[in-house]
């Protein structure tokens, strides 16, 4: 989370990540001076839609982005050391596998569909286990068996193309844990299978991280997967972190317009009768600075300041964070979509609701003095007049 409530030094601390790819002479910013805390023995998922930038930041993570992708600002400090300042790919070596490792969400490109199924993990187990031979080979059998691949010692000599879709990605689990890692990113493991082998496949992965106390951080576009999995959510949109928050805390007290367009586009919270809820529009062009508020434009009732200025990250409670001005006191009042009222409601119940508004957290360059009434017309928004300072 953006800042350190636990009293657990955080396993990972990424402090105002920037992160640019180089297109054709034009500069994209993917990551847009984020921030975030992972302790150990979290399960973090991180959500948003398809090019919010979940996979950069994972990535970034394990020095896996393109070559024309670089790093212009902030740190990242796993056990004290700042991955930002590794260069080579001898460096990286250090961290990928043996400390991060990562289930990609299509096996196939994670698998050799040359060599055999053993032979694959068996390499994970001899290089981070600093085992050989008949012992290796013992306990690749043993990990065949935890992610649930009956007949080991035949599926040993086996080859990708003879295994169905879940039972690749069951493998792809086996090597990453091979590797004994401290911290397990899944990057998407279940979006190409169907629902009764996606729970299998989340299943194997508790499992695993109880197991071997791994801190594992999910990447999804579907909620529902997170309710099972995480207990802390991040959401993310335009290269930015806008909401982070306990699981409940997401789910039965979000704050953030746009986790409020997530969460009513869930099926489950369909009315019989009615349209799905739809989130108009498109993301904002990377390609150029986002002014104010990323999601202004996409929100159906903006504050006119959310044209001008970025929002501070606003603590509502010790784990619940907003990047919006909404949580500001001086911000109307701004009632949520009755799906979202109805989750208020439960978590009321649940005893998870925070204060109406929130705490500005002080970030470098950003100022908390300036707040504007919702425009009353489309035309005074696009205006982008900037309201008086109080």
């Amino acid at each position: 989370m953006p800042q350190e409530t636990n009293s657990q030094e955080p396993l990972l601390s990424v402090r105002n990540l920037q992160f640019e790819f180089t297109l054709r002479g034009q500069v994209l910013h993917a990551l847009r001076g984020i921030s975030l805390s992972v302790h150990k023995g979290e399960s973090l998922a991180i959500v948003g839609e398809s090019g919010s930038g979940k996979s950069v930041f994972v990535n970034t993570l394990m020095g896996l982005n393109a070559p024309n992708g670089h790093i212009t600002g902030g740190s990242i400090l796993y056990h004290g050391q700042d991955l930002t300042k590794l260069k080579s790919n001898e460096d990286w070596l250090k961290i990928r596998g043996g400390k991060i490792a990562m289930v990609m969400q299509d096996p196939m490109t994670s698998l050799n569909p040359l060599k055999t199924i053993g032979y694959q993990i068996q390499e994970a187990v001899e290089l981070h286990q600093g085992v050989h031979g008949e012992e290796a080979k013992k306990r690749v059998f043993e990990l065949l068996g935890e992610v649930g691949i009956s007949e080991p010692e035949r599926r040993y000599r086996q080859y990708p193309h003879e295994f169905s879709g879940g039972m690749r990605q069951r493998v792809v689990i086996a090597i990453a844990v091979a590797c004994r890692p401290e911290i397990l990113i899944c990057d998407e493991p279940t979006t190409a299978l169907d629902v009764t082998i996606q729970a299998q496949i989340l299943g194997i992965l508790k499992q695993m991280k109880e197991k071997y106390s791994l801190t594992t951080i999910y990447i999804t576009h579907d909620l529902g997967v997170v309710a099972n999995v995480a207990d802390s959510i991040a959401v993310m949109y335009a290269g930015d972190f806008v909401e982070t928050g306990s699981c409940n805390e997401i789910f039965y007290d979000p704050r953030h317009p746009y986790t409020w367009a997530l969460l009513s586009s869930l099926p489950q919270l369909g009315i019989k009768g009615q349209d799905l809820y739809t989130i108009v529009g498109t993301p904002p062009n990377l390609f150029y600075e986002v002014h104010g508020d990323a999601f202004a434009a996409r929100n159906p009732h903006p504050l006119k300041i959310d044209f001008v200025r970025r929002p501070p990250m606003y603590r509502i409670t010790d784990t619940h964070y907003v990047r919006s001005w909404l949580a500001d006191p001086r911000a109307p009042k701004m009632d949520p979509p009755e799906h979202i009222r109805v989750l208020r409601e439960k978590g009321k119940v649940l005893g998870v609701a925070g204060p109406e508004y929130g705490t500005p957290v002080p970030e470098s360059g950003e100022s908390t003095d300036c707040i504007s009434p919702a425009a009353p017309d489309k035309e005074s928004v696009s205006s982008k007049k900037e309201a008086p300072h109080d």
